[in-house]
């Protein structure tokens, strides 16, 4: 017989839930104490649509007006975005680029991820003296660049410029959606979905398409690309 429970006894913990990893301005002040300023983050959205540019964004914040709230912009919900879209345009620098999907099909989608980010950083009103960006990669800029993996996570300059390009790339999807109906653009935003599949097989490509990018090559009857040439892609964000 097991012995009665000592009512005296601390109940035992329960395993602590994971730590919220939410993005911090920690590096962008270290370098503004260092006397380096400004500092730029800058990020993109659109890698891996089937149709639609690549949107990357740059973004300088004001230490003295951060928006509350910034976050990577997966993380937050459509209503909490547009909100925290306005803050950023009303209280930061930011600059904003496009690549083409003729860009995309010509370059293969990194390198004009990366040339919209170097585009975006140049289109900022100042000129910055650091950026960091998200990923692994360097981008071609006149300053200094740091890649932060996960930095819409871990940078909060990086969490502002995902959310820019995030709802601007949204708006202008929008805009596509309502010039080409029966795609659904408004709602899948170009991704890979069965709506959008079942579109490309119904109504086949538009201009807005990458056909680069298999599906789109095979509902056009073009060849798709080859296994190495689908690799050149870089990973799908």
């Amino acid at each position: 017989m097991s012995p009665a429970p000592n009512r005296n006894e601390a109940p035992s913990r329960l395993p602590l839930k994971e730590d919220i990893i939410r993005p911090t301005f920690r590096r962008e002040r270290s370098a503004y104490k260092r006397g380096v300023w400004p500092v730029a983050g800058c990020d993109e959205a659109g890698r891996g649509p089937l149709a639609g540019p690549v949107v990357a964004a740059a973004v300088v914040l004001d230490p003295d007006r951060i928006p509350r709230g910034l976050n990577d912009s997966k993380k937050l919900t459509f209503e909490e975005r547009e909100k925290l879209y306005a803050r950023i345009c009303a209280t930061a620098e930011v600059g904003v680029a496009f690549a083409s999907p003729a860009r995309i099909d010509r370059d293969n989608i990194l390198q004009a991820s990366l040339w919209a980010l170097a585009q975006a950083v140049a289109a900022l009103p100042c000129r910055p003296k650091l950026v960091y960006v998200d990923g692994r990669d360097r981008i071609k800029v006149p300053c200094d660049c740091e890649p932060v993996i996960s930095g819409d996570a871990l940078v909060l300059s990086i969490a502002a410029a995902s959310i820019v390009a995030k709802v601007t790339r949204d708006r202008l999807m929008m805009q596509i959606g309502a010039a080409h109906p029966g795609y659904g653009f408004e709602r899948h935003m170009g991704y890979s979905v069965p709506e959008h599949f079942a579109a490309l097989k119904r109504l086949g490509p538009t201009i807005h398409h990458r056909r680069s990018f298999s599906p789109v090559a095979i509902a056009e009857g073009l060849k798709p690309p080859t296994e190495r040439e689908d690799s050149a892609l870089g990973l799908p964000l």
